[in-house]
Parts: structure tokens; C-alpha cells; sequence
């Protein structure tokens, strides 16, 4: 015999006619959004999507999401403002990349705008430099490949040209190949 108890399962609550399953009161659309922000930032769209699919209906959710805006909880142009710096500088992704995320997001055509504005191309391009950096000091050697991932992470080919010429100007060439060993003189 063994030392150990076999103990029946528990059958959960409601699956008898007799034991009737508890009435789960749902949550307001105003107090499932809060929890939502509160857990997170959202932009509007992402709020109207989380809502709708959580069974909330179309006016409910409108409501909700104004009263969030007048309490200015939910404020989709310093949210799209705070996620470029924050995206630019933490994964290193260019205008592209970013503009592409912020699409993704839910955040207006004009929050977009106003919040890329804040990077110049300038920045743009030391954020390719600082990435090109850390490639290299990880052993990248390959230029192609260099192009390839500056390209993913959303650099203008401006700034991936840039970067390219900048590395081989300063790397020396490995086949010789930079200077002229002739020995003549010009």
C-alpha cells in the first residue's frame, strides 16, 4: 500500500444543476480601462480594441474613453512623444522603425507626426552609429550583414550609407588593398 493519499477531485461550482455557478458582476468599461492604464500606458485605439473584444459595446467604450481624456488619463500625443524617446534610445531603432511601432500601437496619424518631429536625422544617424559600434565590438564584420540590421531597426539608407563609409574609413582594409605598395611615388 502506499504511503501517499489519492484524494478525488473537487468538482469546480456550477457543475450541478444544484450548485449553481456565482454571477460574476462585470466590471464598468470606465473601471476596466483604468486598470488597463493603470498596468500600463494605452493609446486610444489599443483601449477600443481591449474593450470591444472584452465584450463592451461601441457607446459604452466611447464614453469611457472621453471620460478618460477629460481626466487626462489618456492622452495619445505626450504618450506617442514619451514612447519615441523611450523606443530611440532603449532598443536603438531608427524614424522608420519607430513610426512603424507607433502605427502598430493605435497612435493617431498626427501624435505620430508631432512626436517623430522630436528626432532629428541627426539623431537618427548616431543611433546608427552607436548600433554599428556595439555590432562591431561584438566581432560583426560583415558590412552586408551590418547594412541588413541597421536597415531592420528602421535607419534611412542615408544614415546606413553614412555609417558604411564612416566604418571603412576607419577600418583598415584587410586584403591590402586600401594603399598602393608599389612603391612608386606620384
Amino acid at each position: 500500500m502506499s504511503p501517499f493519499r489519492v484524494r478525488k477531485p473537487r468538482k469546480p461550482a456550477g457543475d450541478s444543476p444544484e450548485d449553481p455557478a456565482p454571477e460574476v458582476e462585470r466590471p464598468s468599461a470606465d473601471d476596466k480601462a483604468a486598470r488597463l492604464l493603470a498596468q500600463r500606458p494605452h493609446f486610444r485605439r489599443e483601449l477600443e480594441q481591449k474593450l470591444s473584444r472584452s465584450g463592451y459595446d461601441r457607446e459604452e467604450i466611447e464614453l469611457a474613453l472621453d471620460k478618460l481624456v477629460r481626466l487626462k488619463l489618456l492622452d495619445d500625443e505626450g504618450l506617442a512623444k514619451r514612447f519615441v524617446e523611450t523606443v530611440a534610445r532603449r532598443k536603438s531603432f531608427g524614424r522608420t522603425r519607430i513610426a512603424q511601432e507607433l502605427a502598430r500601437r493605435g497612435a493617431p496619424d498626427a501624435a505620430r507626426r508631432a512626436a517623430l518631429e522630436t528626432q532629428s536625422g541627426d539623431d537618427d544617424l548616431e543611433r546608427a552609429r552607436e548600433l554599428a559600434r556595439r555590432w562591431l565590438q561584438k566581432g560583426g564584420t560583415d558590412r552586408d550583414r551590418l547594412a541588413r540590421q541597421l536597415d531592420r531597426k528602421g535607419f534611412g539608407k542615408n544614415a546606413i550609407f553614412k555609417v558604411l563609409k564612416e566604418m571603412a574609413l576607419e577600418s583598415p582594409d584587410p586584403e591590402g588593398l586600401a594603399e598602393d605598395d608599389s612603391g612608386a611615388a606620384d
